[in-house]
């Protein structure tokens, strides 16, 4: 059995900024099921959304991520996240973390700010379109020259282990499963923190890496803890849309400068459905781009930067622009095939301020968690800037109670697996079939546009192929495939039973059935807690 004082399950931002901060005082073991760059931070090409200007505000940011929460957001996360901004950024550039500059009009270097889509301000913080790339690089240095840090790649951490009964339950470690020599260890740790990131691989098209599987909202949940606003699944509107290609991303900050969404036939997408236009948040072009391929029956849509300034636009997104030419696309050229797709969770584990669960001894960070930063629709970038703030908040207070928590591990104990041994599958058809089924389930009746007969046909059918899971959990070896079914099936349950629950329209749940806001009884966060394992 190994021990530490902290175990991290994540390798992305938020798991690497809580591992960076709180190696200070103990030990930390990184849990990440592959490579350890392989994460939604790595993906991001935006940037980090931080008021760096004296021309902007931390009242503009703060109201425009408040508007854009559509009445949802806990605004004392929100001013939390934005006044600390600055900092945030600064902290990433001591770990590494080089940033985009331009030459200001008196003389000298200052960050390159860009915009993006729901921002009233330019404060959208980037390294040229790679920005994940390169916060996440510099973590992972940073992480590698500290010697209280251990990385496990190949990893799948499978279930928390709980001691205690009642309000005296406590975590106090993880069963994980070892990939490589494929067996099931035990992990105890005086802290857990689940730093999953998101869970876009529920559904069948995702910006998401594979390993989003919602891992963390599963495990946090079968431990007994709740969690808030699952409904609120946030599709961005361009992911490229090629038949050799999925899950690459067309950055929303190719809008911001100045890119335009038309239809095949050249329309303007979102002329007149917005006063941003081609700027307005996520929710409103997703749901444009949705409506406009339906009634047209087209495929996709077309994301036009044809009219701008080639060497600027080739200058700004080099990745973006490498990518499209490997596939015969020249972006200052051709408009680019674009369609929505699943890309980030703004519910997730319930915490509070300090990213505490009301499990004793487990933490939530990053996109995992729900803050309440993000209300019913998260704007461009501001993910970033959460993942660093609130995993420093939580390394802190985490580390002001690791002595008591040392001393109630002890006395706990650990439990040992007691579930199948690792191994492969003998029935692998089944769990390729059952994955398929769960994400075309999720993107055919819980996507874009819902309504409440789709929503209730997907219930019934996600809770007879959960059972059915959980038997093949009971009866097979362990594997991470399976793990991961049986995860984003339980995910998928409770995305829709909270979508279910939300008998309005709002942010990023629209509901055909209630197409207007209703404040009077639906201006409370969705909560689902216990009473779904069989």
């Amino acid at each position: 059995m190994e021990t530490a004082e902290f175990i991290v399950v994540g390798s992305g931002i938020a798991g690497l900024t809580f591992a960076l901060t709180a190696a200070e005082r103990g030990r930390v073991i990184v849990i990440t099921k592959k490579d350890d760059a392989e994460s939604a931070t790595n993906m991001a090409q935006g940037g980090i959304a931080a008021v760096m200007l004296g021309t902007d505000s931390f009242d503009r940011h703060i109201e425009d991520t408040l508007a854009g929460g559509v009445g949802l957001c806990n605004r004392e996360a929100v001013e939390i996240a934005i006044r600390s901004g600055p900092d945030a950024v600064r902290r990433l550039m001591h770990w590494g973390a080089e940033f985009s500059t331009r030459e200001s009009a008196g003389g000298g270097e200052v960050l390159d700010l860009g915009q993006e889509g729901g921002h009233s301000a330019r404060r959208i913080v980037h390294a040229a379109d790679m920005t994940g790339r390169e916060i996440e690089s510099s973590l992972l240095e940073a992480v590698a020259r500290n010697p209280n840090i251990d990385v496990w790649e190949d990893h799948v951490a499978i279930d928390l282990i709980v001691d205690g009964t009642g309000a005296e339950r406590s975590c106090v470690g993880v069963h994980v499963l070892d990939v490589e020599a494929s067996k099931v260890l035990t992990a105890s740790a005086a802290v857990t923190v689940l730093a999953t990131g998101g869970c876009g691989k529920v559904y069948l098209y995702t910006t998401n890496p594979d390993i989003a599987s919602g891992d963390g909202v599963a495990i946090a949940f079968r431990a007994g803890v709740p969690v808030r606003n699952m409904e609120f699944i946030q599709f961005h509107p361009t992911c490229l849309y090629h038949p050799d290609v999925t899950s690459f991303l067309i950055s929303e900050a190719v809008r911001g400068e100045g890119a335009v969404l038309r239809s095949l036939d050249g329309r303007r997408i979102m002329k007149g459905q917005h006063p941003r236009e081609d700027l307005a948040p996520r929710d409103v072009v997703a749901r444009a781009i949705d409506r406009a391929m339906k009634a047209t029956g087209d495929k996709h849509a077309l994301l036009d930067i044809t009219s701008e300034d080639p060497d600027r636009v080739r200058s700004r997104f080099p990745n973006i622009d490498v990518h499209l030419k490997e596939l015969g696309i020249d972006l200052t050229r051709d408009p680019i095939p674009v369609v929505p797709a699943a890309h980030y969770l703004c519910g997730g584990i319930e915490v509070d301020l300090e990213c505490r669960t009301e499990l004793r001894g487990l933490y939530a960070v990053g996109e995992a968690a729900h803050t309440g930063m993000h209300g019913a629709n998260r704007l461009a970038s501001n993910s970033l800037l959460e993942a660093v703030v609130f995993s420093e908040r939580a390394a802190k207070s985490a580390a002001a109670e690791l002595d008591d928590r040392k001393a109630a591990v002890a006395s706990a104990g650990t439990a040992h697996w007691e579930g199948n041994a690792a191994g492969p599958i003998p029935e692998g058809v089944l769990i390729d079939y059952n994955w398929d089924v769960v994400r075309r389930l999720m993107w055919d009746y819980v996507g874009i546009v819902r309504t409440a007969r789709r929503l209730r046909l997907a219930c019934a059918r996600i809770v007879a192929i959960r059972h059915e899971i959980v038997e093949f959990f009971a009866r097979y070896p362990v594997s991470r495939d399976l793990i991961e079914l049986r995860n984003i099936s339980l995910v998928g349950e409770l995305i829709i039973r909270s979508a279910l629950e939300r008998k309005e329209s709002r942010g990023l749940h629209y509901l055909e059935d209630h197409p207007e806001r209703d404040d009077e009884h639906f201006l409370h966060d969705t909560i689902v807690s216990g009473g779904l394992e069989p």
